[in-house]
């Protein structure tokens, strides 16, 4: 009987307290206004639900600084809890239900609180905000964010969320006690009572989050960790702390204890039948045998641990004089997960023009990512972090992307305040990004341009990096052309590098050209030994060696450096510039010449046109120890133009005047050569009467001169009319002078094929299987570790590395 009335007693106190804490909870409607604003969060309003972490941390930071803010005239605020940080612990029950319980030391809030600042909008007038918010489903809307929604966030991923929270202490509030806000995703209510456990707090605020079935992935703390480093690394001054577990390996002390006591058992046992004297001696020889061969037994034990996410600070936000070199390397590898070190940065702060004041520090990168040639017409900027108030916002600039050019650098961006879509996840305004890209490449350029005055050795890398950037950036953008233009370097016939700049203070009196020399694909020192320089060279006149595919774009769209225009060494018309200061002997030795080659200019004339080779055949101004050469006519194609136009597969547009052009060329011929000399002879020694005609010399001169200008096709870039008659030539020349007869009939004795035989496989109509349709196939591949220098690292095994993401 005694039992029963206990029982019935500890029966009547629970029910009692259970009764007490349902007379406490107040359940109040949400506005109508707050309920459609839920209901528009959830469903629409954020197109990535991962934000809801970025916001809730927002929301920490804000309580935190209120609460410095407040202690500074209230110190008594700082009591209750003694650090100030934010902690993210998440759980995962044996029912598989998991939970987010996110924590700061922050200003806390009241019951009345927790009401107004959860449960209403503090704003008036919200129905036209309401109304656009409900026609945008696309999460993109220009809606104006100045609503504090980040709480309603959470519904994103939680079925319901328990917000407790312990105001801080403060002249009007005394004894704050510690209160539960409480709701669920598809309610249109809330309620709010005393916490059950007291205050556990001590001060702030803890939000725990019941997570749907479908969000079982934010359990996972490297999750968690990608999250924060993404979005609010550098979004708080405030250390953020995240619960981890890890298993370790450690000696059963239990187990070595019992294991002592059974040997020690074993050993009397073994004493009391063993002679007294004799037992001694074994005793020591057996403690020392057990001691070497016993190893000590393991037990897993579960290790728990608070890990800091933000331990390094916003680097931006400090002083370039107090940051080292390694800081900001630290920070551009961590931030864009590069392994190689930057080349060059540039940390400034600044106003965009429109009142909005920012700090950036600008990377440039050791290395451009191997896609970048292979997607020419692709222009994706996709490392520009632009964040508010260290807040990460986007990296997509949308039209107002960087151009081709410097897509590639890698930039940091912290503005102190942007009108943002009511997500926080893009701009409401693109005027600031207008002004933005504007500003980074001023910037750009501003450190390009100082690393090419100050730093040779580390201009060097830049150019070996960046060389074909700039000069695609002079073509496409034309508001900077200039400014690219003057980080362009060339290789010339006199020096390894210069700039257009330096090459105007190097040139001769009288010149009022530029000269280049292009052809795709070849080196500078085959250009150097070219035939249309010769006479250049010999001149002691710079010549600019353009052997990239992107040389003859730059120069076409440039067009002229300082007023002086280029001139393509490779076509007709070369003029040296001092052709008014030669002396009148000079010119007359140029007319004797004309005069004195005449027969032999004139028949050549009509061989190359007989073979479409060239149009025309004058005296050479151009060469000195070549004998001949075939050079573009002032309307024609180069060699190297016609390479990039035949690549592009433009002629098949406009076939007619791409024939056209391609026959504009000219043989110019070096009057002073000996084999010029000797063919002038036989040309000269031939009959000039019809009956006379000596047909077999005419034919032996003939061939003479198509491999002459053959020869000179191909030593001039250009393709030989016939290459299969070309060397039929050659192989007679050959034969001649090796004393082979030129009718001798060479060996065509093959073997024949098999017969035909139409049968195929017994498998072929049966498709090849795929190995991956079931969803089981098979994919190894191996990985090895390198340190920062290349070289492979050691293999060592998971357990015992250091791993940095931690």
């Amino acid at each position: 009987m005694r039992l029963f009335h206990t029982l019935l007693l500890t029966l009547g106190v629970f029910t009692f307290y259970a009764f007490a804490q349902d007379a406490q909870k107040q359940r109040h409607a949400y506005q109508s206004d707050v309920a459609r604003l839920r209901k528009i969060v959830i469903n629409s309003l954020y197109s990535h639900r991962d934000v809801f972490l970025r916001e809730l941390i927002s929301n920490a930071n804000d309580a935190l600084e209120k609460l410095r803010l407040t202690s500074l005239t209230e110190p008594q605020a700082l009591s209750g809890a003694e650090a100030m940080n934010i902690t993210i612990k998440a759980e995962k029950d044996e029912n598989g239900n998991g939970k987010i319980i996110i924590r700061d030391t922050g200003i806390g809030m009241t019951p009345e609180e927790l009401a107004n600042n959860l449960g209403t909008l503090a704003k008036s007038g919200t129905s036209e905000f309401l109304s656009r918010a409900e026609s945008d489903t696309t999460g993109n809307g220009n809606l104006i964010g100045a609503f504090g929604l980040g709480f309603y966030s959470s519904f994103l991923v939680a079925d319901r969320v328990d917000v407790a929270s312990l105001a801080a202490k403060t002249a009007k509030n005394l004894q704050p006690s510690q209160y539960v806000f409480s709701s669920e995703a598809d309610e249109n209510s809330f309620e709010i009572y005393p916490d059950p456990r007291g205050n556990t707090l001590g001060r702030g605020t803890e939000i725990t989050l019941y997570l749907k079935p479908d969000a079982l992935e934010y359990v996972d703390t490297h999750t968690i960790m990608e999250l924060v480093n993404k979005h609010s690394s550098f979004a708080t001054s405030f250390p953020i702390y995240l619960h981890t577990t890890r298993t370790e390996m450690v000696p059963d002390e239990e187990a070595e204890s019992d294991a002592k006591v059974a040997e020690e058992k074993s050993k009397d046992t073994q004493d009391a039948e063993a002679d007294e004297d004799e037992a001694v001696v074994e005793e020591v020889d057996d403690e020392k045998e057990t001691e070497e061969k016993r190893e000590p037994k393991m037990k897993p034990v579960t290790v728990e641990e608070w890990i800091q996410l933000n331990s390094q600070p916003p680097i931006w936000m400090r002083d370039p004089k107090t940051v080292t070199d390694e800081e900001y390397e630290n920070f551009y590898q961590a931030t864009f997960k590069d392994y190689q070190k930057p080349l060059a940065w540039y940390h400034f702060s600044g106003d965009s023009g429109s009142g909005v004041s920012f700090r950036s520090i600008i990377y440039v990168p050791s290395r451009l990512d191997d896609s970048y040639w292979q997607n020419p017409l692709q222009s994706v900027t996709k490392d520009i972090r632009l964040m508010v108030k260290r807040v990460f916002i986007t990296s997509d600039l949308g039209e107002d992307a960087l151009p081709k050019w410097a897509n590639w650098v890698k930039v940091v961006v912290d503005a102190e305040d942007l009108p943002l879509n009511v997500s926080r996840e893009t701009l409401q305004s693109t005027q600031f990004l207008k002004q933005l890209k504007g500003i980074i490449l001023k910037r750009l350029l501003q450190l390009l341009t100082r690393i090419s005055e100050e730093d040779p050795e580390k201009w060097e890398k830049v150019q070996e990096t960046y060389g074909n950037v700039f000069k695609l950036g002079a073509v496409e953008d034309f508001k900077n052309r200039d400014k690219l233009a003057t980080l362009v370097r060339f290789t010339t016939n006199q020096r390894n590098s210069t700039s257009l700049d330096e090459y105007l203070e190097n040139k001769k009196q009288g010149q009022s050209q530029i000269f280049y020399l292009a052809d795709m694909g070849k080196s500078p020192s085959e250009l150097a030994k070219s035939v249309f320089i010769e006479k250049l060279h010999a001149r002691g006149y710079e010549v600019l060696l353009l052997g990239d595919p992107l040389d003859e774009v730059f120069i076409t769209n440039i067009r002229r450096w300082k007023k002086i225009p280029f001139q393509d060494v490779a076509k007709a018309g070369l003029k040296f510039g001092d052709e008014d200061m030669d002396p009148e002997e000079e010119k007359e030795e140029q007319e004797r010449l004309t005069e004195k080659f005449k027969p032999l200019i004139e028949w050549l004339r009509q061989e190359v046109r007989a073979k479409g080779a060239a149009r025309d055949v004058v005296i050479s101004n151009r060469l000195v120890t070549s004998s001949c050469a075939i050079v573009a006519d002032e309307s024609g194609y180069t060699a190297n133009l016609e390479k990039l136009i035949s690549s592009s597969h433009a002629q098949a547009n406009h076939r007619h005047m791409w024939e056209f052009a391609k026959k504009q060329k000219v043989l110019e011929i070096n009057p002073r050569s000996p084999l010029i000399e000797g063919l002038l002879k036989r040309i000269e020694q031939l009959p000039t009467e019809e009956d006379d005609r000596d047909v077999e010399a005419e034919e032996e001169l003939r061939e003479v001169a198509t491999v002459l200008v053959d020869g000179a096709l191909v030593r001039s870039g250009f393709a030989v009319t016939d290459s299969n008659e070309f060397f039929t030539r050659v192989d007679r020349i050959l034969r001649r002078s090796l004393g082979v007869s030129e009718t001798a009939p060479t060996d065509t004795t093959v073997k024949p094929a098999p017969p035909v035989d139409p049968e195929l496989p017994a498998d072929a109509d049966v498709p090849e299987p795929d190995e991956f349709e079931d969803g089981r196939g098979k994919v190894s591949w191996a990985v090895e570790e390198i340190d920062e220098f290349g070289n492979v690292v050691k293999d060592v095994p998971v357990e015992q590395k250091r791993h940095d993401e931690l």
